[in-house]
């Protein structure tokens, strides 16, 4: 009887690179394997399982709405979104809400209110400023925005109207801002940007945003898919340098392991009408059940609280492994939102070690591994993730 991985490669289409473990089930921060084995989950779905896996709330919540309606479109009222968007709007700033079901399609709306608000209000400017080293999804609008041959060029031509800039450089973003031959509606930016390595913005430049946009009469869209939902020490990343967007896209997270994606737009920037865009299952009352529930954690246990406490606990531990010799060079993000930098390209052989010990990690790339582990991981799971992961560094390091 062939295996699953054989019986994969012959229905699903290629385009993964698994590790060589099946997982069957969850539980909080672990994960039991096909084999027997129990790990420690540092990935979290990639930020998503905020909550861990199978949280109790989270799954009462779902289970609920899934005995009661699971589906009806968009044709029809129901509460199930308009709970969910008041909690969003809450925590973040005024506006309304659109919801999809992943974080592309968010960023894809995102543009799509860009280009129209650009129609209304600048005379058809069209053109969005991105920053190099982004990700904003792989739809083709998207992969437009990420601007990163190795995600787009097999899919060329892209849309045009994106133009990127290096990041950190405010005088680059001001200079697209200025220039008249091909005017800019929109800069968008990750506060934190995940795929290129876990790098910070930092509070100065997205102030530093803020201020250029309104002084050049664009929007600013903050992609908050990975940074958001308290993973950073705040509801969302950029809130500690007091520079709201005009638009700001939500998802992994948001939903606590259900598809679920959202676009908050405040006033300014609120343009959309019957007909300007859609999604079949976007809202979905079982999706937003569990988003509605995981917002109700969160805030009722302030797990923002947790992610910078035990965040900086994580970091510390990493760090401490440099001075053992391991070859860590540096620590970066916020929270639970962390880069570990490898002083060699070793990254894919450390997760591989790392699956030997025990935990589950992920490289970007041959000199980062990112950590976003849930929320609710504890201080002797701390402990116990930096001891394997300093095995499987160890061991990595010995054999390159």
């Amino acid at each position: 009887m062939p295996s699953l991985a054989e019986r994969e490669g012959a229905l699903l289409c290629d385009t993964y690179r698994r590790l060589p473990i099946t997982l069957v089930s969850g539980e909080g921060c672990w994960v039991q394997a096909e084999d027997g084995r129990r790990l420690l989950d540092l990935v979290g779905g990639i930020a998503v399982n905020v909550l861990g896996h199978c949280h109790p709330e989270v799954v009462e919540a779902a289970g609920r709405q899934l005995r009661r309606l699971m589906h009806t479109s968009n044709l029809y009222h129901t509460g199930e979104p308009v709970e969910l968007a008041a909690r969003l709007v809450r925590s973040a700033f005024p506006g309304r809400v659109f919801l999809c079901n992943s974080g592309a399609e968010a960023n894809e709306a995102a543009i799509k209110i860009a280009r129209k608000w650009g129609q209304l209000h600048r005379g058809g400017a069209h053109t969005i400023v991105t920053l190099e080293g982004a990700f904003h999804g792989r739809t083709l609008g998207t992969l437009a925005a990420t601007g990163n041959p190795h995600y787009s060029a097999p899919f060329q031509p892209l849309p045009n109207g994106f133009l990127q800039v290096p990041r950190g450089d405010l005088g680059a973003v001001e200079a697209a801002l200025r220039d008249r031959s091909r005017p800019v509606v929109a800069v968008m930016a990750e506060p934190i940007q995940g795929e290129s390595g876990v790098h910070p913005l930092g509070d100065q430049y997205l102030r530093g945003l803020r201020e250029l946009c309104d002084r050049h009469e664009a929007l600013l869209i903050l992609d908050e898919v990975q940074s958001g939902m308290a993973r950073t020490g705040s509801w969302w990343a950029h809130q500690p340098a007091g520079a709201v967007p005009d638009v700001m896209t939500a998802a992994k997270g948001l939903g606590g392991g259900l598809p679920l994606g959202a676009v908050l737009v405040a006033g300014r920037a609120d343009v959309l009408e019957a007909g300007d865009h859609g999604s079949t299952f976007g809202g979905n009352p079982v999706a937003c059940a569990a988003g509605s529930a995981v917002f109700e954690v969160i805030g009722r246990d302030r797990l923002w609280e947790r992610a910078a406490t035990v965040g900086d606990q994580l970091r510390e531990g990493i760090l401490g492994l440099a001075q053992r010799g391991l070859p860590v060079s540096e620590v970066r993000g916020r929270g639970l939102l962390l880069g570990v930098g490898l002083d060699r390209p070793i990254a894919p052989l450390v997760v591989q070690e790392a699956l030997a010990q025990g935990v589950l990690l992920n490289a970007i790339g041959d000199r980062t591994i990112r950590l976003a582990p849930p929320l609710v991981i504890s201080d002797d799971e701390v402990e116990l993730a930096v001891a394997r992961l300093a095995g499987a560094l160890e061991r990595a390091g010995t054999a390159s």
